[in-house]
């Protein structure tokens, strides 16, 4: 089992927490709670974390409202718990940044295989095997992506992307020149079926270009929109 794995359950209902709580403990994940956003928010901004499970709808600051203002300053990992008939929250969690969701009721079980994928695609815990090769590994003239160590950098610099961010470059960049639907890049990106609003894609592509621009416009370039379909990985011959 993974070790020193600190995650943050955020539900204003004391029964849930206590019970994700004692089934994450059971995998020697170290956890820790709030019952409202304001806390939680205050925690995740002070602290690192390698998970967060947030409650979409809880007085004052939704779990909408948390997810948007940490992305402003960190790429933590983030599952969703939502309740069914809030599909329409759903899209905006995924659209401010949200990496995977769970609706309630749900099986315990079932959220911890669901921390534990989203653990293995995200940054922190993909380091722990740092003296193997990288054998997966992308390289254009001004990106890097070193899936193995889940780690991309535009121009020789690091870039910080989310879980989702990252595999969505990686998507794209494995098939470059191939253009994608929005619907194509939901369901290969987010791994399940998703019907909900295409700008969920949209909004993704947006932070992703404004990340790597910060580094190099090069890179940025070479997300391109292809009007009318979706999107592709563009290489330019050099």
């Amino acid at each position: 089992m993974e070790e020193n794995i600190r995650i943050l359950v955020v539900d204003d209902e004391d029964r849930i927490r206590r019970l994700l709580k004692m089934y994450l403990e059971r995998e020697n994940y170290e956890i820790e709670e709030a019952e409202d956003g304001e806390r939680a928010l205050e925690m995740a901004l002070e602290r690192e974390y390698d998970c967060i499970l947030l409650d979409l709808m809880m007085p004052g600051m939704d779990g909408i409202e948390v997810c948007k203002n940490l992305r402003e300053t960190k790429t933590t990992p983030v599952i969703m718990l939502t309740a069914k008939g809030e599909e329409v929250n759903r899209v905006q969690g995924f659209e401010v940044g949200t990496d995977d969701y769970i609706v309630k009721p749900f099986s315990p079980r079932e959220v911890v295989l669901r921390v534990k994928a989203l653990l293995r695609r995200s940054s922190k815990t993909s380091f722990i095997q740092t003296d193997a090769k990288a054998k997966d590994l992308i390289v254009y003239k001004h990106l890097t992506i070193d899936n193995d160590a889940h780690r991309v950098s535009a121009d020789g610099i690091d870039v910080n992307l989310t879980p989702k961010e990252y595999e969505l470059l990686y998507f794209l960049a494995k098939a470059p020149d191939k253009v994608f639907d929005r619907e194509h890049l939901l369901k290969e990106v987010w791994h399940y079926e998703f019907f909900g609003d295409l700008r969920t894609v949209d909004t993704h592509v947006k932070r992703l270009r404004e990340k790597l621009n910060k580094v190099s416009e090069d890179a940025a370039r070479m997300i391109v929109t292809v009007w009318g379909v979706g999107y592709k990985f563009e290489v330019a011959n050099e």
